[in-house]
Parts: structure tokens; sequence; C-alpha cells
């Protein structure tokens, strides 16, 4: 027979049968959700001329805003928020197991207890330290993921992997990911909104907030309480009725420009930014002015400390608030800055982590506090998820020959709290001396997964297609962490 016969009635009729049945089936599967149909890419639709209109998320969002507290230096997890009573039970022991040890800066000396206190908190009893007493109050509002791990155990790599999924440079921040996804409920401010230490950036600085190969309208713009956003005063010599007709014109002639190119994306996209950079002249400076907050208000968040460090946070905190309050979509606050010499701008205690950590303590505590309390108080807790976050963990031992603890991206600590998480809950745990991540362990990518998914967003297919790649926050890994939500 020959085997390239042509196909006869017979099975013409038996393949359009059986195919029909196939399609059927198929779709049946999809109503009920068992066929897995949804595997390609998701690029939102943005049009060009308002880029940051809002847009709707894949699925039910458990929370619409974004505030992430970032904590440059290594914050350490065992002198904070996990607790270990065999460290304290072996203080001055070697680490069973851990003969020669040699981490990023050299070997390891002994187990060292914590060099605060932990207490039970709140009705959930959590063990928190009293080296951050104020947040501390708080626990039945946190719930701590304690079994994250890096890929870097050096601060740029891994604080670009915190903030970009990836320890490269080149790559974008997951504020700029969620922005280009579901773009802003206030079309006068930026969507993403970053917030520098008022020492300095941290180490890989803008980074952080960088759109890379996304469209640049999406990048973070940078400025705190204690500097604005640069140019947008308008000239003592222009007088505002002169500076508003002088936009209306240019409005009527970029109106009149692109008439003339429909469909041209890149001018729609560039007068967008234009008109935002006009619109943000009147409400970026109404948000920035600290001044129309009561005296209570900034009792509350310590701005008028003596410490111009503790006062300057206060004053970020309150910035992060009032951004947040205004629709911004996400922001992030950074506390700690990258200053050349032993710790001096962030939470990097290799030598003498006492000391330092006496110093950056309050700083980040009362304020941190504050913005919390404060968000509760004001209903904002009700859509806005906040994500406490450092770079990596710190190692239960001190480096032999100094009074401080070397980096530990084998386990470390990050928490969530707000929108669409459970209050006073852990999920995950390290080994009895906090050294390495041992039950349900998670990564970065599903940090950033479950981030994604309380925002509505599907993070395995949220996507750009850049050189021939389908560019994901998570790369090709992660999940969601769902035994965290509420």
């Amino acid at each position: 027979m020959n085997r390239f016969q042509l196909l006869n009635r017979r099975h013409f009729l038996q393949h359009a049968v059986s195919g029909m049945s196939g399609m059927a089936l198929a779709q049946l599967l999809s109503g009920d959700g068992l066929l897995n149909a949804n595997t390609l890419p998701v690029r939102p639709e943005i049009d060009p001329s308002h880029p940051n209109a809002p847009r709707r998320p894949h699925i039910r969002p458990r929370a619409k805003q974004v505030l992430c507290i970032f904590c440059s230096g290594a914050l350490s997890h065992v002198d904070t928020w996990d607790y270990k009573p065999e460290l304290v039970k072996r203080h001055g022991q070697p680490m069973p197991g851990s003969d020669k040890l040699v981490t990023f800066q050299g070997e390891q000396g002994m187990l060292t207890k914590p060099l605060w206190d932990f207490k039970p908190r709140g009705q959930c009893g959590k063990m928190i330290s009293d080296l951050l007493p104020n947040i501390a109050e708080l626990a039945d509002e946190m719930c701590f993921v304690h079994s994250l791990t890096a890929k870097s155990n050096t601060h740029g790599p891994a604080e670009n992997q915190m903030s970009t999924g990836n320890t490269l440079d080149g790559y974008p921040g997951m504020g700029t990911w969620v922005t280009y996804a579901l773009g802003s409920e206030n079309q006068n401010l930026p969507a993403f909104v970053a917030i520098p230490d008022p020492r300095g950036v941290p180490q890989v600085g803008p980074n952080h907030w960088n759109s890379a190969f996304l469209p640049a309208v999406f990048q973070g713009t940078a400025f705190n309480a204690d500097k604005a956003i640069p140019h947008l005063q308008r000239p003592p010599a222009i007088s505002a009725k002169s500076d508003v007709a002088a936009r209306d014109f240019l409005r009527f002639l970029n109106d009149k420009h692109l008439e003339q190119f429909p469909g041209d994306t890149e001018l729609a996209a560039r007068i967008a930014s234009y008109e935002l950079a006009a619109h943000m002249q009147i409400e970026a400076a109404e948000v920035s002015d600290l001044k129309r907050e009561s005296a209570l208000t900034h009792q509350l968040y310590g701005t008028d400390d003596p410490d111009p460090n503790r006062s300057g946070f206060a004053r970020n905190c309150l910035l992060a608030r009032r951004l947040i309050e205004k629709g911004v979509r996400f922001v992030q606050l950074f506390n700690g800055a990258y200053a050349m010499g032993e710790g001096v701008g962030n939470w990097d205690g290799h030598k003498t982590i006492a000391t330092q950590y006496a110093v950056h303590g309050p700083i980040l505590d009362r304020p941190v506090a504050a913005l919390i309390r404060d968000m509760k108080a004001r209903g904002l807790l009700e859509d806005t998820v906040i994500m406490f976050v450092t770079e990596f963990g710190r190692m239960p031992t001190f480096q032999k020959g100094a009074n401080g603890r070397d980096h530990n991206p084998k386990g470390f600590t990050a928490w969530f709290a707000g929108a669409g998480v459970k209050k006073g809950f852990s999920y995950g745990a390290t080994d009895d001396f906090g050294y390495q991540a041992v039950d349900r362990v998670s990564s970065i990518y599903e940090l950033h997964g479950t981030l994604l998914h309380l925002l509505g967003l599907d993070f395995d297919r949220l996507s750009y297609y850049h050189n021939g790649l389908e560019r994901k926050l998570t790369d090709v890994h992660g999940s969601v962490i769902h035994e965290i939500m509420a």
C-alpha cells in the first residue's frame, strides 16, 4: 500500500470526528480550570500617551500598592527576628560541623549569642529582640519568612537580586515591573518612587529603581524629604500665570505635532513624560511639604529628633506614607547608605556590630513603627502590602579576631505586613543556630512571586520580550508562598 495515498472519505470523517471531540474535551477541561492553557506570556496593553494609566491585574488582587522597606548592608536576622535558644546555650563554643569554615571575609570564630535580649511580643508571642522595641510591639501585624536564601554573599550582587531578581546589573527593579504591569492610581506623580536614605544611596544605587530593558517611562523617580525632585521649581522671574500659559501653549503644539505622526509611540511617550513633569510641579511639591502634617504626627515619627540621622529618616518615612496616600503604586524606602569604611552608613556589621547597631537601630525603629501605625490608623493597610527586606543575613558566629558577624546568604528573614497576608505568623525556619534555612526553604524568587501574586499578577507569565527572550522578574524560577496569604 502506498503510504502517501491521498486521504479517502472514510479516513477524513474519522479524523474530523476525533479532532472535534478533542477540541470539545479541551474546552471542557479549560472551563473547569483543569487544563493549564494559560501558559503564554502576558504583556500589558499600554497606551503610549497615558503609560501610567491604571491597568487590570490578571487575577483578583489582595493588595493594590506596595511599600518596600530595604535595609541596606544586611541586617542581622539572629540579632532581630530569628530567635535561637541553642545559640544562647552554646555561646562561645564552635558551631558543630564548621571546622575551619571560611566565609566572605575569612575564618569564623565561635558561636555568639544575640547582642540584644529576645522577648515574646504581642498576642502571638513572637520572639523579637530589644534592638527594635517599637517595631517589636507590632508583632501581631507582621508575617515573617524565616527561610530565605540569596545567590550571592557580596553586597552589590545581593542588593541587585533582592530588587531586580538578578545578581547582574542591567535588570529592571521590582517596582518597575509592578508599574509596567499595573500603572498607577495617580497621574500627577510618578508611579514608582524610590526614597534613598538621607545619608546617601545604597551600594548599587539606581540599580534598585532602574528600568533597564523595560520602557524608560517606568523607571523609578528618586527623591527624599530633604532632597526634592530637581528642576521642578518655577524660576522666580516667571510668574505663575505665564508658567501656566506656556504649558498650555506647549500642550497645543505637542498635540498638533502628534496629529502629524499618528501611531508614533515613542513621540507619544515623550510627550506624556513632559506632561507628567508639568503636573508634578504642583503635586510633587505638595506631597513633599511635610509642614502640612500636624505636630502630633511629627512627634509620632520623630521628625524633630535632635540627631539629624534619626530625624532625616523619620521625614522619609512620613514622605512614604504621604506618597502611598496619594495613590503612588510602588514606594521603595531605603534605610542605610553605602559608605567606605566600617559600617559608616549601613548595617554591614563585620567588626564592631554592637556599636554600629546601637546607632542604626534607633534610626530605623521609631519611624518605621510610626509609619505602620499611621498607615493602619488611616486605613492604608487595607490596600497596601509592606515588605521589609535586606540583601542577606549574618553569621551566628563572630569573625575570627573581630567583634562582628560576616555575610550569610544561606538563611535570613524578611517580613510582610498589611493587605493580603496573615498577621502574627511565621513561615519556614533556619537551623538551631540561624546558619542556614532548613524548613520550607525559600529564595528571593519566591519572595518576588508572592509579592506579584498579592497584587493580582501572574508572576510566571508577566513578561517583556527582549533580545530574543521572554524576560521576567523571577526569570524561570519561583513560586507563590500561599501559606502566608490571609
